[in-house]
């Protein structure tokens, strides 16, 4: 890879979601960390007494534009766009928002971590070993069309990572919420993730309604996992994600209509795109340059290869999966500030494997045939598609 490789296309981390979460540190009078979102900073700098961020998971610009209409509340009441981060996926992005850091600051890669003090990859909001699938585990059945049917069975059972928070513990973080709050503010969450941990999207708004009903300024951060489920599930342009993206317009417009004194940014945390899936267990020669299975994101890979494999394992890899995945080494990654133009997290060059793959085109690579067969739409690669976010700004006095 060198400096001119046309493929190399960033976020632009001057603004992305990390400075948004610092726009929303200088509103609260709390110093940033970073430079902030221009555009955040002009919505934010009245006085409303309630600050709100809902982001709608996957909801990314050109969601918006597939699925609603012009003259409908999202799009008519949209401010412009900005970005994710890389990789753009639920991880690193939403840490990102919630720190204020890159994600080479904070080091919440990907949906599955390397932590070399376990020696073992860990899916990371799950605090459970990678999922992988059982050894000799074979198709259920085949369609009428003679493609492989995998189901649930061909994988192996999901293990604890350990008796502790493994990201937690090795790559912690202090949020905004708590530095808004240690500054003397009030922040609140209001997340299936974060307690209370509200369980369902009317539980989510609910509480996002009594909190703007308190007298006092404050921010509060909510989060829900849709689109992005029914998208995973059914890609980008099914009726299921049609219907689904249509209903959350629909339905948080009446929420806006409740609220008062109350400015609300709808943001989303990445994009997604339709992609055709691939599994690596398919590929012996890639397997037999690695030392262990990749993790971060299917089109995000680190790869950790053997060292005597390390001369030909470029070749191999090009071989097999072309110009669909740009191939960085560690350091290229490194001096090419892939994850974030933050200072380097002690532990980011151990995390990152000897290369890392990152998709620029519909291919994906799985590490079991279930997953690749499981997940049309997806996310975490560096194409505009997946990483330009929408600002919807909506006022209420």
């Amino acid at each position: 890879m060198t400096n001119t490789d046309n493929r190399l296309k960033l976020p632009d981390y001057h603004h992305c979601l990390v400075n948004l979460a610092n726009s929303v540190l200088q509103k609260f009078d709390v110093d940033p960390v970073h430079s902030t979102l221009p555009l955040a900073d002009q919505v934010l700098a009245g006085n409303h007494r309630n600050t709100v961020i809902l982001l709608l998971d996957a909801l990314g610009t050109s969601i918006l534009e597939k699925h609603l209409d012009k003259d409908g509340f999202f799009r008519t009441h949209l401010a412009g766009s900005f970005h994710s981060v890389f990789p753009p996926t639920t991880v690193a992005a939403t840490t990102s928002l919630l720190s204020g850091l890159y994600p080479n600051e904070h080091g919440w890669l990907g949906w599955d971590m390397y932590y070399p003090k376990l020696q073992k990859n860990v899916t990371v909001f799950q605090n459970t070993e990678q999922l992988t699938e059982k050894e000799g585990a074979v198709p259920a059945a085949m369609d009428f069309t003679g493609n492989k049917i995998w189901t649930r069975d061909s994988l192996a059972e999901v293990k604890e990572a350990a008796c502790f928070p493994v990201a937690y513990t090795y790559t912690p973080y202090q949020s905004i919420i708590e530095r808004i709050n240690t500054a003397g503010g009030h922040a609140f969450a209001a997340s299936p993730f974060m307690p209370p941990y509200p369980e369902d999207l009317e539980a989510v708004l609910q509480r996002v309604k009594d909190l703007c009903e308190e007298p006092y300024s404050k921010f509060i951060y909510a989060y829900w996992g849709e689109p992005d489920s029914t998208m995973h599930d059914t890609g980008t342009v099914s009726r299921e994600t049609h219907e689904m993206v249509i209903s959350l317009e629909k339905r948080i417009q009446e929420f806006a209509s409740s609220l008062s004194d109350t400015v609300m940014l709808i943001i989303a945390d990445h994009g997604h795109m339709d992609s055709k899936n691939l599994c690596i267990l398919d590929y012996p020669e890639v397997l037999d340059c690695l030392v262990r299975l990749p993790s971060i994101e299917p089109r995000a890979l680190n790869l950790f290869v053997k060292e005597e494999k390390k001369a030909l394992f470029p070749g191999i890899f090009r071989k097999h999966f072309g110009d669909n995945y740009l191939l960085l080494t560690r350091d290229e990654v490194l001096r090419e500030k892939v994850f974030g133009i933050g200072e380097d997290h002690t532990g980011l060059s151990s995390f990152i494997g000897d290369y890392v793959a990152i998709a620029t085109a519909g291919i994906s690579i799985f590490n079991t045939h279930y997953k690749a067969q499981d997940m049309p739409g997806v996310h975490a690669g560096m194409t505009p598609e997946e990483y330009t976010i929408p600002l919807i700004v909506i006022e209420k006095e």
